[in-house]
């Protein structure tokens, strides 16, 4: 049973950075692709990023040289590390999993579990 649990959001000036974790309290996440979404308020989640159960990542154009996915499997820990980070930043970030798909998958409802979502603030 997937269990997903963030941490690490916050407030953070303008230029910082911030890592988030996901922890699969089911133990289970090296089965599983680690997307990472975001959602301003009034508007729809949006694709930030993706590792691969083999570790290759996929990346949201404006997400490139700024953010950073990666995975622990022995911790069963996947994480998003944001730096340069500007105050359009600010959302609720959120991890999911995906265990097969065919492509990419950039849509929420391509993904089967999430967590609970964590608030980044960047501050101008």
């Amino acid at each position: 049973q997937v269990q997903l649990l963030q941490s690490g959001g916050g407030l953070v000036q303008a230029g910082g950075s911030l890592k988030l974790s996901c922890v699969d309290a089911g133990r289970t996440l090296s089965s599983y692709a680690v997307g990472w979404f975001r959602q301003a308020p009034g508007k729809g989640r949006e694709f930030v990023g993706l590792v691969w159960s083999g570790g290759s990542t996929s990346y949201a154009d404006f997400a490139k040289g700024r953010f950073y996915v990666s995975r622990d499997n022995a911790k069963n820990t996947g994480y998003l590390q944001m730096n340069s980070l500007k105050p359009e930043d600010t959302a609720v970030y959120y991890c999911a999993v995906v265990s097969t798909f065919q492509g990419i998958p950039l849509l929420p409802g391509d993904y089967e579990y999430w967590g609970q979502g964590t608030q980044v603030t960047v501050s101008s």
